[in-house]
């Protein structure tokens, strides 16, 4: 059975997206790249909701662009490789191979697709992951933490929900940016 992942970068003080500009530095360090790139090339599958995909769909072509060092090249091409499911009730098309647009995010689907998977699956956005964890989906939980504090935006874990997780891995990297990984209990 395939493992269900929830990895975003966060800020110091929780949040996966900014309600002002970026989450801070760290997360564009090629060394930082590299170890993500290494960490989910196993992945088959990413579940997005629209505005993540949206922004995830910039891999299909990167490798288009001139001069692109080697660590994005990597991540090009391994994010083309994988299924993508994009989750939409407005999204009426996709623009990357591999990807089909779901209207509904549906839990006893997600578990199917976690059951007959050889490769892991991530969900991807805070929005979506706050579904697939309020309906015990998430197996494990990857944070990359910058070194800012925003004060405010959305919340890498939604509120209203109590996990008690494992750490079973950590790493810092020069950047100052730390990852740390979950499971859950």
């Amino acid at each position: 059975m395939a493992r269900l992942i929830y990895s975003m970068i966060t800020s110091l003080d929780g949040y996966a997206e900014a309600a002002e500009g970026g989450l801070g530095t760290g997360a564009e360090d090629p060394e930082v790249h590299t170890f993500v790139n290494d960490l989910f090339r196993p992945v088959g599958t990413y579940l997005y909701g629209r505005r993540m995909y949206e922004t995830m769909v910039y891999w299909e072509t990167a490798h288009n662009e001139p001069d692109q060092p080697p660590h994005i090249l990597r991540y090009a091409r391994d994010w083309q490789a994988a299924e993508k499911i994009v989750y939409s009730t407005t999204l009426t098309s996709v623009s990357s191979a591999k990807t089909r647009i779901e209207r509904d995010f549906d839990p006893d689907a997600v578990r199917e697709l976690k059951a007959g998977s050889e490769h892991d699956l991530t969900v991807d956005g805070p929005n979506l992951a706050a579904q697939a964890i309020a309906a015990g989906l998430v197996d494990e939980y990857h944070l990359f933490i910058t070194t800012s504090v925003v004060g405010g935006g959305k919340r890498f874990f939604p509120d209203g929900v109590r996990l008690d997780l494992e750490l079973v891995e950590e790493r810092a990297f020069g950047s100052g940016l730390i990852y740390a990984r979950y499971l859950t209990r």
